[in-house]
């Protein structure tokens, strides 16, 4: 074993490319309005669509798929490195909203990672379809196993949505302020189906290395989904065609969050959005891209 920089590069810890492109087992999940409106509630979403429980905000996507995010990268990590694995970012394609009476059907597979000199960045590809068939959305999920740098570089990795610094020099075109309450974590668990304990109990994640309980990723991504509905897609779901950040940070409860937005471009009927969410001078999430048809 070598270790250069806190990287471990480890010729005994060998990633199994033949489960790349291995889709797992499929993961069912039947859509109901009382949990769409759950979901909502613990992520303060104030569309009323969403409150009502009559289509999904669109980052409750999420849930029908989670039993099956890190499967994939079983199938093709060694188990020591398991408990490295972080979320690093999450891109989400609608084809179109959940809504009730949904009958989903989830599977996903790892289809690429890369070496690099920090860690080394993996992809997953999840697809959320009817029991008819019908596509309802496709996400990538971008993993990051901290410290380990596996040498090399295999298969695909997730599509871009690199922020675009020059934006920076035109004024954003909406800032939105949101407050994480101090029982967020505690509302959202239930609601999404995540019980990780980082989340819920002050002494796990005090142990983890942690300030104290954290907020959940996809929570804040949730924040950021409803901000950007509200002020640049007249906040109608249908509207979203495609959704992703970058993990940066963590956020706690009791933080105060300002998104900001800023028009990136437009064409065939879809504009381009790129976003950021900061806590403070602290940037939690980057990278943020959302792309609005100009109808529904």
């Amino acid at each position: 074993m070598t270790v250069t920089n806190n990287v471990t590069s480890d010729p005994e810890l060998v990633f199994d490319d033949s489960g790349l492109n291995t889709w797992t087992d499929e993961e069912r999940f039947e859509v109901t309005g009382d949990r769409l409106a759950e979901y909502a509630a613990a992520t303060n979403d104030p569309i009323a669509a969403h409150r009502a429980g009559h289509i999904a905000p669109p980052v409750f996507a999420i849930v029908p798929v989670f039993e099956a995010l890190l499967v994939p990268a079983v199938d093709v990590l060694p188990v020591e490195l398991i408990p490295r694995v972080v979320h690093g970012e999450q891109d989400f394609h609608f084809h179109r909203p959940i809504k009730p009476g949904d009958r989903l059907v989830s599977r996903g597979k790892m289809i690429g990672y890369e070496g690099l000199e920090n860690g080394t960045r993996a992809a997953i590809y999840l697809e959320c379809r009817t029991e008819d068939g019908e596509l309802v959305n496709e996400q990538y999920v971008t993993t990051f196993v901290r410290g380990f740098d596996a040498g090399k570089a295999v298969g695909e990795l997730s599509p871009s949505h690199r922020f675009d610094d020059a934006l920076r020099a035109h004024p954003p075109v909406a800032t939105v302020t949101q407050h994480v309450d101090d029982d967020q974590t505690f509302r959202y668990s239930p609601a999404a189906g995540d019980p990780m304990p980082i989340h819920l109990d002050e002494e796990v994640a005090r142990d983890a290395g942690l300030p104290g309980i954290i907020a959940h990723g996809l929570c804040t991504m949730a924040f950021t989904s409803w901000a950007v509905l509200t002020e640049v897609a007249g906040s109608d779901v249908h509207r979203l065609k495609r959704f992703a950040v970058r993990f940066s940070k963590m956020v706690l409860p009791g933080d105060d969050l300002t998104t900001t937005i800023w028009r990136k471009s437009g064409a065939d009927g879809i504009t381009s959005y790129a976003f950021e969410t900061a806590r403070g001078a602290d940037l939690v999430i980057t990278d943020g891209l959302a792309e609005i048809a100009e109808e529904a």
